[in-house]
């Protein structure tokens, strides 16, 4: 049954992984619709905060064990305003700013380095950790794979100190955000987190509209091709894929789970490619490749 459990856990990350790739194209489409990043992150936020709660709400009717507003203690609390800052307005701040000051190709490569930062810094903090060689090497070879799959052929990186140091503080900020989900998993259920997660997420980001007031109009708002877009990025990107992804962390834990964070440039091309008709080159499938052999041989058991 145990068995049975992870391996849904596993299909599940992937499937995230999957749909997050996936919401650069839903991104790109608001933009050009007149919205900004943080506008788009705070909307999308606020609708799946809103579902979320609702859904709590409904089910502490009938089991108030089911619904509550604060954590159990003061220490978890902090913990719960960590993770909305790490995953909610801190990461999504920095990689849209970095977008800003860098090339794209070097932010994909910056912060869907995730994983290996991840590895470090749980290492780190966590003394009675156990790497296994298997894991690193995989883990390595899904690197490698990523780095090819964003290259694309074209070895050519441009420097952007500024973006690129913005790209690397959303990377750190996603690795933190993957460790401190452990220390709150085992006595909070996923759905509880990610409300959490929404809520001080929301509320982190309030400072930002202190200097930038300025949010889209109702009409604005209201074209088909905004509220489609708006819509999937907030019922389906943020509220279904947060709960799944930190469930799975619970199950699989930050080193393997956060792994497949080298998916998602595959999945930004495959639906590029489907949506936009890019080309798909042999760099890609080479990568690909790479990248799911590396996660294969990093799941294996010893």
């Amino acid at each position: 049954m145990q068995s049975n459990t992870n391996v849904l856990a596993h299909i599940t990350a992937f499937t995230v992984a999957m749909i997050w790739g996936s919401t650069f194209i839903s991104t790109k489409v608001l933009i050009l619709n007149g919205l900004s990043p943080v506008q788009i992150f705070t909307l999308r936020f606020i609708v799946a905060y809103l579902l979320l709660l609702l859904m709590s709400l409904y089910l502490g009717r009938h089991d108030k064990r089911k619904f509550s507003w604060i954590a159990d203690n003061w220490k978890d609390e902090v913990i719960m305003i960590a993770l909305g800052i790490t995953g909610g307005s801190a990461y999504f701040y920095t990689e849209n700013e970095a977008l800003r000051f860098g090339t794209a190709t070097n932010v994909s490569l910056i912060v869907c380095a995730c994983p290996l930062f991840t590895t470090l810094l749980y290492r780190m903090m966590v003394k009675n950790v156990r790497l296994s060689k298997r894991l690193i090497v995989g883990s390595i070879l899904a690197f490698v794979g990523m780095v090819v799959v964003v290259l694309n052929g074209h070895f050519v990186l441009h420097l952007s100190p500024l973006g690129d140091s913005l790209a690397f503080a959303a990377c750190l900020c996603w690795a933190f955000y993957s460790i401190l989900m452990n220390y709150v998993t085992d006595r909070y259920n996923s759905a509880f987190i990610t409300r959490k997660v929404f809520f001080y997420g929301l509320l982190t980001i309030l400072p930002y509209y202190r200097f930038f007031p300025d949010f889209p109009s109702w009409q604005e708002l209201m074209q088909p091709a905004v509220i489609g877009n708006l819509l999937f990025l907030s019922v389906v990107a943020s509220l279904v894929c947060f709960v799944a992804w930190n469930w799975a962390l619970h199950l699989l834990g930050a080193i393997r789970v956060t792994n497949y964070v080298y998916v998602n440039p595959v999945s930004t091309i495959v639906f590029a490619a489907w949506i936009l008709h890019e080309p798909i080159t042999i760099y890609f499938i080479v990568g690909t490749i790479l990248i799911l052999y590396g996660m294969y041989l990093s799941y294996r058991k010893e």
